[in-house]
């Protein structure tokens, strides 16, 4: 395949830089794999992740407690100085004696002319005044609640929950892939600038020697002192390339400690080169062939969280539902009572158990339940048209993503056979300039045609490290 031969190239390719800065060689060097490895487990964002996961989790386990009874255990103790009284009415009592003939008692009585009964026999029942104190009463006892039918309710919420637990997942392996393309990014962005600080060094090695034979040539006359100056304007230049170059590594690596989770982010460290690090990529050729190949984006975490919206606003229209549904519960329980003196005797000192089937039944809401019902399932449609929207729109990505990919070996290819013309151009054009063939001006240009294709080999070959990330992210392979 033309990116095997790629990678074959970039395996073997020898840099001929030499590379001049603060970094030393006791400095650790840092592989990509190792960048990713320590953002994936310091990042906070994937912290916050994970911490969702086990937020959703345990609303899923609280929705599943619904199907089960509730038991509850109520008390109430209360002191009050309140109380009253009422007077039951005395008088004459009848006094029953036995009648045989009727077989039952009868009041000893006479009925009268009027046909009013006058008793013969009576006792006296003075009138009776009863005091009634509340005191301290004491209420309490254990209820169980079970609901048998909610109208789908119960359900609906579970699988919401479940639902939620689900995307959230999803969500870790999005974030995930998230970090690891900035990752990448910043990784490529540090090692472009240290590429290029090493051309800008190898730049100004080829201007100092050329500055020693041009002062040579002048001090013996075969140059004149405006060849000098012109070297020198070059030597100013890529002085402050240098610089530059190596502010913008410096800057690189804090930006990649950052995203890494360090602390420090002036932590002196060193990352590899283009070639080492895609000859370290985990990866095979047969799975480059099939992301390259492949129109299926059905592997992204993104493609699985749409769906799940859509299946979440499915079952919030099943609770819109739920909530205009009949509901029946089973209620029983036992409760105990005591306090309140009557007669300076307590009323209450006892306990009783219960059993109750509740239902509640909805008449009319007005167009509430209508309206509602309504507006879920608008909130479903535009579920489903974001998830058809969206899935076209990764599939474009991917799409482009290839290209990005083919473009970038074929940009590659290319960087390495002009900068294989720079530097024969550079050579001739030495050597013409040496037996005085060629003015100064055309050997300057030459060799800062090298350096401009030095550093297109540069970005080249870390493009196609990105683009090859961003593939197999648009693919959905990128663990």
């Amino acid at each position: 395949m033309k990116y095997h031969k790629i990678y074959s190239c970039l395996a073997v390719f020898v840099s001929s830089f030499v590379f001049i800065t603060h970094v030393c060689a006791q400095n650790e060097v840092l592989t990509l794999s190792e960048a990713r490895q320590q953002a994936l487990e310091q990042n906070k964002e994937i912290q916050k992740a994970n911490v969702t996961v086990q937020q959703t989790g345990y609303d899923m386990k609280a929705y599943k407690s619904n199907f089960f009874p509730r038991i509850s255990l109520h008390a109430t103790d209360a002191y009050s100085t309140s109380g009253g009284d009422f007077t039951l009415k005395g008088g004459n009592l009848p006094i029953y004696s036995w009648n045989a003939a009727a077989g039952q008692y009868v009041p000893n009585a006479m009925i009268q002319e009027d046909g009013t009964p006058k008793l013969l026999q009576y006792a006296f029942f003075p009138d009776q005044k009863i005091d009634i104190k509340i005191k301290n009463v004491f209420m309490g006892g254990l209820m169980l609640k079970q609901p048998l039918y909610m109208g789908g309710k119960i359900t609906a919420a579970y699988n919401m929950a479940k639902i939620g637990h689900t995307m959230a997942q999803q969500n870790i392996r999005l974030t995930e892939s998230e970090i690891i393309v900035r990752t990448d990014e910043a990784y490529t962005q540090a090692v472009r600038a240290k590429e290029l600080t090493q051309v800008a060094h190898s730049y100004k090695e080829l201007l100092d020697e050329l500055m020693k034979n041009v002062k040579s040539a002048v001090s013996h006359g075969m140059k004149t002192r405006n060849d000098q100056l012109k070297v020198q304007v070059k030597l100013n230049e890529a002085e402050l390339s240098i610089q530059k170059a190596e502010n913008a590594y410096r800057l690189a690596r804090m930006n990649l400690s950052q995203i890494m989770g360090r602390k420090d982010l002036n932590y002196d460290f060193d990352v590899m080169s283009p070639s080492d690090s895609l000859s370290l990529m985990p990866e095979e050729a047969y799975l480059m062939d099939d992301i390259i190949n492949s129109s299926s984006i059905d592997s992204r975490p993104e493609v699985n969280l749409l769906h799940s919206k859509t299946a979440l606003s499915s079952q919030q229209v099943k609770l819109a539902k739920s909530e205009f549904m009949p509901n029946l519960a089973l209620m029983g329980g036992f409760d105990y009572s005591n306090g309140i003196e009557l007669a300076g005797k307590k009323l209450l000192n006892k306990g009783s158990g219960y059993v109750a089937v509740t239902l509640n039944v909805p008449i009319l809401t007005f167009g509430e339940r209508t309206n509602k019902i309504r507006s879920a399932k608008a909130k479903h449609q535009l579920a489903e048209l974001e998830e058809q929207d969206l899935h076209e729109k990764m599939q474009l990505e991917l799409t482009q993503c290839q290209n990005n990919f083919n473009e970038a070996q074929t940009e590659l290819h290319l960087c390495q056979n002009s900068l294989e013309q720079a530097k024969e151009n550079m050579r001739l054009t030495r050597k013409q300039y040496d037996v005085g063939l060629e003015p100064l001006s055309e050997l300057l240009d030459a060799q800062a045609l090298w350096q401009k294709c030095s550093a297109d080999l540069v970005e080249a070959r870390c493009q196609l490290l990105l683009s090859q990330t961003k593939l197999r992210k648009a693919a959905g392979k990128l663990f």
